[in-house]
């Protein structure tokens, strides 16, 4: 066929590609895209030799290309690239298998890894030393290349003179996550070269970016211990590449979208309708959802002069009882903007929420950086479940991103800076299976103090039997199943995330003097409603007062407003109250203690440890260091302490105390 096949591309690229092969001339690009429903239309069998024998097509094609006249005399060399391969053809990386190699494929996945892009030698060109003839060496395989022979006769001892080298990139892509559940996700590595590592292309198919790729599966020699083995390696030679998911620089706006969205951010009833566009299909939590499509939008970063970098992500953290939905709303909210993912508890392995470092000799030649979900993520929302079950590692190495941003990692040959400029919606649940409001949230789940003092709002989702409330919820429910109309979003979902997209590229809010009196006299009064009590409560800290600025900034960024104004604040300010509310109110003094709700101890709990120190320095003026027990009991109780046992337990735990023999107690 190949005779035939020649002629029949060239009159297939004259009928549909002459002007587009023409334009590319012109602008010197690289490559021409050709679809393969308009192959498949011009002629089925050319359609089916691409798939079964695609190295051979693309010989052919690049031969009809020379019958082609392109206007100018030194003929660039242009690539094909085949889009709209159906999905009959589309594989799971984790089905490929050898009755798939030599052929044309279409696979989906994350980048996990990528190499840097480097040249490589695509044709060496050597001299023979004996008739000085030049002999072409096309380097078809990973090992160079070099002559068998020459014509004159001579075998070997040729000098390389000259080479044609052009770029390449290796990636390692993996199944994705609602296609791997509960399997290892298949994993393949990718082959991209020339118009595919350009700048552009490297930016969309760094790690975290999802890909539809079309390509030849071909199979390269394993090695172990430098000994060529039976098993061959898949690898996959992009011929085009897809991303799946656009990126906020790259949506793209008609005329038509622009109106729709200057006129929803006009609109006096916007964050209403919003929230009823957020998770339709789950009653209620109206405060919650608000909470997060401020986050969505997000508030404004800012490097400050002496190269302090302020974040705009915005950190929210639900702790709730089973049942209280909080999958559901995670797995909503990571759909809904470019780069959110989702993970859930111990189900983060590898690289886990950050990076780590692997050794790929095969590909990438030693030790390579892979992205963990925070960096895969970067400028959209990573929603984690279970956060108290991932691993004590991946929880520490939350610290950093959740506060500069970033991802520092030191393995190995290899010390990186990744960038993790990701806002994180965290799930968490209550080690006694329910929240209970009368225990501060460090006793209830196992979480660390200092990364709970990072979310800038926390909510409890509490499951509380209420009949009427009950009824309302279970009539969502039915009414839902029976009219989807019922569940459907106010504002459609592709125009929503146009709009979240719109408003974090130009909209970036500056504060008005009124509104941040406005925040600071909240931030004052309440500090100073406590201060000289006889109990010193913390009610609200500085972390807390610049969670109130990004959420007024995110406020603003609803409206495409330029100014953040005081119903911005105010909005920031009731959002802030209910979460602080909700973890923050301390049941013993009736007072809001925010170390309650960051995991510190409370006021309540600061005073009944003073207590106990104070009555232990006055027993060991007595007793000596080691106090009986029962007389420590007995002290505490005639000083009103009502729970001396539980205090005393809680020091303990603390590392306040301890029992140098059973029955008695002493100081550290």
């Amino acid at each position: 066929m190949v005779g035939l096949s020649i002629e029949r591309l060239e009159e297939f690229l004259r009928k549909h590609y002459h002007k587009d092969l023409l334009e590319a001339v012109r602008e010197g690009r690289k490559s021409i895209e050709i679809s393969y429903k308009d192959l498949d239309r011009f002629e089925p069998a050319l359609a089916d030799y691409l798939v079964e024998k695609p190295q051979h097509f693309f010989n052919d094609i690049q031969e009809a290309l020379k019958e082609i006249d392109l206007g100018v005399e030194e003929r660039p060399k242009i690539n094909i690239r085949v889009k709209d391969l159906p999905d009959d053809f589309k594989v799971r990386i984790r089905d490929i298998r050898s009755e798939h190699i030599g052929r044309f494929i279409k696979v989906e996945g994350v980048v996990r890894r990528g190499s840097e892009v480097n040249p490589e030698v695509e044709t060496a060109y050597f001299e023979c030393p004996d008739c000085g003839a030049i002999i072409e060496v096309p380097q078809l395989r990973k090992e160079f290349t070099y002559p068998g022979k020459c014509e004159c006769g001579r075998q070997r001892g040729f000098k390389l003179v000259d080479r044609k080298l052009f770029d390449v990139r290796w990636i390692t892509i993996e199944d994705p996550f609602e296609v791997s559940i509960g399997e290892k996700p298949g994993e393949i590595t990718v082959y991209l070269k020339e118009d595919l590592t350009t700048p552009k292309m490297q930016r969309k198919t760094d790690p975290g970016a999802r890909l539809e790729i079309v390509g030849i599966l071909r199979e390269m020699p394993k090695y172990s211990h430098g000994t060529k083995t039976r098993q061959m390696e898949k690898l996959l030679e992009a011929n085009h590449v897809k991303p799946l998911e656009v990126e906020y620089e790259d949506i793209e706006f008609t005329e038509e979208d622009l109106k729709k969205i200057k006129e929803l951010a006009s609109d006096p009833n916007i964050y209403e309708r919003l929230v009823r566009s957020l998770a339709p299909s789950m009653y209620g939590m109206n405060e919650i959802k608000e909470a997060i499509l401020l986050q969505l939008f997000g508030g404004v970063p800012r490097t400050l002069p002496d190269g302090t970098n302020i974040r705009g992500d915005i950190h929210i953290l639900m702790v709730g009882d089973p049942s209280a939905g909080k999958t559901q709303l995670l797995k909503l909210v990571s759909r809904i903007i470019p780069r959110g993912k989702y993970v859930s508890g111990k189900g983060t392995t590898g690289a886990g929420l950050t990076a780590t470092v692997v050794r790929d000799e095969e590909f990438f030649g030693g030790w390579v950086l892979e992205a963990g979900a925070l960096v895969l993520s970067n400028k959209g929302i990573l929603c984690i479940d279970e956060l108290d079950k991932i691993g004590k590692e991946d929880q520490s190495n939350l610290h950093e991103a959740m506060s500069t941003q970033t991802v520092s990692i030191a393995k190995a040959s290899i010390m990186a800076t990744l960038p993790a400029q990701t806002s994180i919606l965290a799930g968490a649940n209550p080690k006694l299976s329910r929240f209970d409001p009368l225990r501060p949230i460090a006793e209830q789940i196992d979480i660390p103090d200092t990364l709970l003092s990072r979310f800038d709002l926390k909510f409890a989702l509490r499951d509380i039997p209420n009949r009427e409330e009950d009824e309302r919820i279970v009539d969502h429910i039915i009414n839902s199943r029976m009219s989807e109309e019922v569940i459907k979003p106010e504002i459609d979902t592709e125009l929503f995330r146009k709009y979240i997209a719109y408003a974090r590229e130009h909209s970036k809010p500056e504060m008005t003097k009124e509104a941040m009196a406005k925040l600071k006299n909240f931030y004052i009064d309440l500090r100073s409603k406590y201060s000289g009590t006889d109990i010193p409560t913390i009610p609200i800290t500085l972390r807390q007062y610049e969670a109130l600025i990004r959420l007024a900034e995110a406020s603003a960024k609803i409206r495409l407003d330029s100014k953040v104004r005081i119903e911005d604040a105010e909005r920031a300010i009731k959002l802030m109250k209910y979460s602080i509310r909700q973890l923050g109110m301390d049941p013993e003094t009736g007072e809001i203690d925010i170390d309650r709700a960051e995991g510190g101890t409370p006021s309540s709990q600061r005073s009944k440890i003073r207590i106990v120190m104070d009555t232990m320095d006055e027993l060991e003026k007595e007793l000596g260091k080691s106090i009986p027990m029962e007389d420590l009991i007995a002290a505490l109780e005639e000083e009103g302490i009502a729970d001396p046992e539980k205090i005393i337990r809680e020091m303990k735990h603390k590392g306040m105390l301890f029992e140098p023999r059973p029955g008695f107690i002493q100081k550290i």
